[in-house]
């Protein structure tokens, strides 16, 4: 099962990230970041909409035996429904909150505090602070191209390569603007390609400053052209390797 947790942290993108076992007990090969934990945060919420609710949850009783939720946010703020607190001697205090008030929803991570009450607290200013002086921006819609790549060896010669649902993101207020994107293809992009598959990437900057890079995927799926049309192809791309 650790495997399985090691494998789906690769498929996020939890790059600083690598399990040992399932308890979250100190290792030395057993580590993340608060960055990893707000990816996995992020899937959590968004691939399991159904199951969400239950990190709300305040207390519940199993086996006669009644189980407080040490998430304090969720007694002071209605807005907090979430996520997961943890605390070891070298982690400290910790907690992975969550909030939505009207359509925005924001994801902190707070690590290494002294106290239940401090993880808390500076949990609350985060999203306080996120709410006051960040705003929500739309870069691309779902399905929009980010770009149009040439194929080789494919039943079609170009894709359209973009995100599968709206590509949001969270910047200070009144900066949106000022935010620079740069798209990276994986070249050659050689068929057969599988509609969803990663064909780059896409780095978002802030006055020079990197937000984030993003896997950009294949919009469609471009199967392998016939045998003439791949070599074809594969002599082009050998001519061009010269």
């Amino acid at each position: 099962f650790v495997h399985i947790m090691n494998q789906e942290a690769k498929r996020l993108g939890m790059v600083d990230t690598h399990f040992t076992n399932t308890t979250g007990l100190p290792d030395a090969a057993h580590y993340t970041t608060a960055h990893d934990l707000a990816i996995l945060a992020a899937a959590v919420v968004r691939d399991f909409p159904d199951d969400y609710s239950t990190y709300s949850q305040k207390e519940f009783s199993y086996n006669n035996i009644k189980q407080r939720n040490r998430n304090r946010l969720l007694w002071t703020d209605a807005t907090v429904d979430g996520i997961k607190t943890g605390h070891t001697d070298s982690a400290g205090y910790c907690l992975i909150a969550s909030a939505k008030r009207g359509e925005r929803r924001i994801i902190t991570v707070v690590t290494g505090t002294n106290s239940e009450a401090a993880r808390a607290e500076e949990s609350l200013k985060l999203l306080n602070h996120g709410f006051l002086f960040y705003e929500t921006v739309r870069l691309y819609s779902a399905g929009q191209a980010v770009s149009t790549l040439p194929v080789w060896k494919g039943s079609s010669n170009e894709l359209q390569a973009g995100f599968q649902s709206d590509f949001l993101m969270s910047v200070p207020k009144d900066q949106a603007s000022r935010l620079k994107v740069d798209f990276a293809s994986m070249q050659p992009v050689i068929a057969p390609i599988a509609k969803g598959q990663q064909v780059g990437t896409l780095k978002v900057s802030l006055d020079g400053r990197e937000l984030g890079e993003y896997p950009v995927l294949a919009l469609q799926e471009v199967k392998l052209a016939g045998w003439f049309g791949r070599t074809w192809d594969a002599l082009r791309l050998w001519i061009k390797s010269l």
